[in-house]
């Protein structure tokens, strides 16, 4: 594939205006994969030039390409590779362009991607065509200004069923055993979210205020589709969203489907949107977290439909406020018009802990950040893209105002219509609805890099009253930049052992310190809280009487939005070297058992297991499994039967257990035996279990592939791969190392399962070898591989576990070598800052004991 800069679509976009395609593809053979890697298509581009006898090229990245004619005339192939793309010469002011080729199906979940359904042995096609993918499938000017129009044909078997951007038009018999299906022309779009989806699919539709909405997954999955749920949620968010945005969705039909393999949680494809099927489709019970994030899901991509789809990003410079948009808007729609009322409390939790990760790797980024071309845009779809991107669209309302941001909102969507904009051009529709200067807020918040921290200093009298209240900013080292907060301070005070919020006041916090003289000779509260309501983008810190009540009583917090920030404070301490690791857990222990917000126990457990396996002294660690293994069995059998919270700590019992007793205990629960009453040792859960088995030595092949006899299906294939990579012997190790560095790439699926599974916190020293292993194989594994699976691999491979100076050391050796890829450079130096990080936090755990 050629990578595109930014120079170059500049000058492609000034050139040309693109008219229409015309696409038809031949996939009739598709469910042959062994002597059909290919699809044929043949793709006519109608496109105006400004200036002809100009020259450009168009991207085909093809496995070979038959022929092209540029005006009913041959075009030169000789220079063509799938790199560089087709020149083509001579253009006149209205051209038309047709291109027949052969594309390779996809197994990375890049292009079109092929999935063979293990169960019935269907194929099941999607296409995956962001960041500049469409032209795996079709000749294109792959690039977000290029707007155009396009009318899909595809030739299939006959019993398949095929989706696209626009309804169809027609069906027609093909041969015996196939038919052509014909799209109506679409609306106007950018090439990276045009789509077609083909295959056997198990199809449920409804009618919502006049849109058509369809909802599709492989029919082995149909009896899981809980496709009530699923329209409950689309036409909540509809109705919000055409209240809000005040312009409704402009196309006929929406259809969603939940596919294979997909790598990352959802694609906002106009009227054609793709979920995770491994992430959203429900076999087994889940918790309300998961039905929480399916819903946000649901709602992000949702939101695309008007900020990305019908206005889309001129350049991917832009990209930050694409994904940033919809993050906002799809916890802002959760909370309004869904069940999920406290979703800001699960952005807190989890998707600002992502960009606040994000935010203190040495790879940091101003939100705003320049894309010289595509292999940048590659690694940024990041913690910063979106989180914070999402927080600091969430300040920006909040300094505007809600009303004023919508009115800004929907001039920018009348004025810019199914055409492209900029962050600026948006930003001038809200000073003019707001009548605020926007630009030093966009500057102090958009191009500047990493997290601030509020800390308080107070003084108290010998009355317990506050004297002097002093909120002071810090930035880091190399990023000095010091920003201007508002925020919010709470005053909770313990009343009949609750945490009750006797005052809020509202402050903007700048420069370095900042004084509070509205609190002088007020009564000290039991906790104060810094950022209270969630409102500023910065880590925070508890002053000491603060922190031993919340140490006490972190779960007397009314407010799960409260609690989720104390909670945040801790886990940035323990990641700051601030707080010994031991006393987090202690705290976790403690105070955990009595949350009841889901969201919180899942992703406070998940920090709880990665402090023991990073941020612990490992003379300590073994100790702190035991303790979190012994808490979660404790709380499991505590919970309510059935629930999620006892699902959700059966899950932690299952990944903290060490001991020989507790893994007894986890056999006899694949077994039926003294299981907790309530508890369904369903699909899921017995995968979980077994999975901790394994890794612990206490299970082994045999008992794979006896779960995975009782589960032949996608899902089964995917966790019985992962399961056996995790069998704890040397010789096992080898073998899956072989396969993720070896010349032929594996399925999407096996892929990712193989990485999940090679490294674990009890499996150490086993993988201690492989760390001069990564830094010789992942130069290779990165020019051999898509995109995506090459990522996966270095963030999922680098020796992450080994916590040393020897791994620094190797790192440090394998970034000075010239001429490694930027991009890999970023991911590897990643790896290095997480070793540097738990380095130091372990030296605090040690000095603690």
């Amino acid at each position: 594939m050629r990578n595109l800069t930014q120079i170059e679509a500049t000058e492609r976009a000034r050139l040309l205006d693109v008219t229409g395609y015309d696409i038809n593809l031949d996939l009739s053979a598709a469910a042959d994969a062994t002597n059909n890697p290919t699809f044929r298509t043949v793709t006519e581009v109608r496109f105006r030039c400004s200036e002809p006898g100009a020259t450009t090229f168009i991207e085909v990245a093809a496995d070979s390409v038959r022929s092209a004619t540029l005006n009913g005339v041959a075009v030169d192939l000789s220079g063509w590779s799938a790199e560089s793309g087709l020149a083509l010469t001579g253009l006149a002011a209205e051209n038309t362009l047709v291109v027949d080729a052969d594309f390779l199906y996809s197994n990375s979940g890049q292009g079109l991607h092929r999935s063979v359904d293990p169960v019935d042995g269907e194929t099941y096609l999607y296409s995956q065509f962001e960041t500049a993918d469409a032209q795996r499938a079709y000749a294109c000017f792959d690039q977000p200004d290029l707007k155009s129009v396009y009318t899909w044909h595809a030739t299939v078997p006959a019993h398949w069923r095929v989706v696209s951007n626009s309804p169809v038009a027609a069906t027609e018999p093909a041969g015996p055993d196939t038919k052509t299906i014909h799209f109506a022309e679409s609306a106007r779009m950018s090439t990276y979210i045009t789509a077609l989806c083909a295959g056997p699919y198990h199809e449920v539709r409804y009618t919502h205020d006049g849109i058509d909405l369809g909802y599709y997954c492989r029919a082995s999955m149909a009896e899981y589709m809980d496709a009530d749920d699923l329209n409950l949620i689309t036409t909540q968010g509809f109705d919000f969203f055409h209240e809000q945005f005040g312009v409704r969705y402009p196309l006929p039909k929406y259809d969603q489907l939940w596919v294979p393999d997909f790598n990352a949680g959802a694609m906002e494809n106009f009227g054609c949107v793709t979920h995770a099927e491994a992430h959203y489709i429900f076999r087994s019970q889940v918790t309300d977290f998961e039905y929480e994030q399916r819903a946000n899901t649901i709602l992000h991509e949702m939101a695309h439909m008007w900020f990305g789809d019908l206005v889309t990003m001129r350049w991917w410079n832009d990209l930050w406020l694409n994904e940033s948009f919809a993050e906002w808007a799809s916890h802002w729609c959760n909370t309004h018009a869904t069940r999920f009322t406290d979703a800001w409390t699960t952005f807190l939790s989890i998707r600002k802990n992502w960009g606040y990760r994000q935010d203190q790797l040495s790879s940091t980024h101003p939100v705003y950040c320049e894309m010289p071309d595509l292999e940048a845009v590659e690694v940024n779809f990041d913690g910063i893209t979106y989180a914070k991107g999402a927080s600091v669209i969430k300040q920006l309302v909040a300094y505007v105002g809600l009303d004023p941001f919508l009115a800004g909102l929907r001039a920018y969507f009348g004025k810019y219509a199914w055409g492209n904009a900029t962050f600026d051009d948006l930003l001038s529709e809200l000073e003019v609805a707001s009548g605020r200067e926007l630009r030093k807020f966009a500057a102090q918040w958009l191009e500047t890099a990493q997290v601030n921290t509020l800390r308080p200093e107070v003084t108290i009298g010998a009355d317990d009253t506050y004297q002097r209240v002093v909120i002071r900013q810090e930035a880091p080292t190399g990023y000095p930049t010091l920003r201007t907060h508002r925020i919010g301070v709470g005053l909770y005070d313990l009343v009949d052992g609750r945490l009750v919020r006797r005052e809020l006041i509202e402050v903007d916090v700048t420069g370095d310190q900042t004084e509070l003289p509205q609190l002088a000779g007020v009564r000290a509260p039991d906790v104060l809280l810094l950022n209270d309501e969630d409102l500023s983008y910065t880590k925070l810190r508890l002053d000491e009487r603060s922190l031993a009540t919340v140490v006490q009583h972190i779960g007397s917090f009314d407010s799960s939005l409260a609690r989720a920030l104390c909670w945040a404070a801790a886990w940035d301490m323990v990641r700051d070297a601030e707080m010994a690791a031991r006393d987090y857990v202690a705290l976790v222990l403690a105070g955990l058992p009595a949350e009841t917000d889901v969201n919180l126990v899942i992703q406070t457990l998940r920090q709880a297991s990665s402090t023991l396996a990073s941020y612990a002294d490992p003379a300590w660690a073994p100790t702190g499994w035991a303790e979190l293994a012994r808490t979660a069995r404790t709380a499991l059998q505590a919970a309510e039967p059935g629930s999620g919270l006892q699902l959700a700590w059966a899950r932690s019992y299952a990944s903290a257990t060490r001991s020989e007793a507790d893994l007894a205990t986890l056999r006899g629960w694949l077994d039926g035996v003294e299981v907790p009453a309530g508890l369904t040792i369903d699909t899921e859960l017995r995968w979980s279990v077994l999975a901790a088995l394994v890794a612990n030595g206490a299970a082994g092949v045999a008992e794979i592939e006896a779960e995975l006899a009782g589960d032949r299906t996608a899902s089964g294939e995917r966790e019985a791969a992962y399961a056996r990579a995790l069998v704890p012997t040397a010789e096992n190790k080898a073998g899956v190392w072989a396969l993720l560095t070896g010349d032929e790439a594996l399925p999407n699926w096996r892929n990712r399962s193989l990485l999940q599974g090679f490294q674990h916190p009890a499996q150490v020293e086993l993988t201690a070898p492989y760390t001069e292993k990564f830094f010789a194989a992942v130069g290779h594994v990165w020019a051999h591989r898509d995109s995506e699976p090459a990522q996966e691999f270095v963030v999922l491979a680098y020796p992450a576990y080994q916590v040393s100076e020897e791994t620094v050391a190797a790192t440090d050796a394998w970034l000075a070598q010239p001429d490694q890829p930027a991009p890999l450079r970023r991911l590897v130096a990643e790896g290095r800052d997480g070793v540097v990080r738990a380095l130091k936090a372990r030296a605090k755990d040690a000095t603690s004991a």
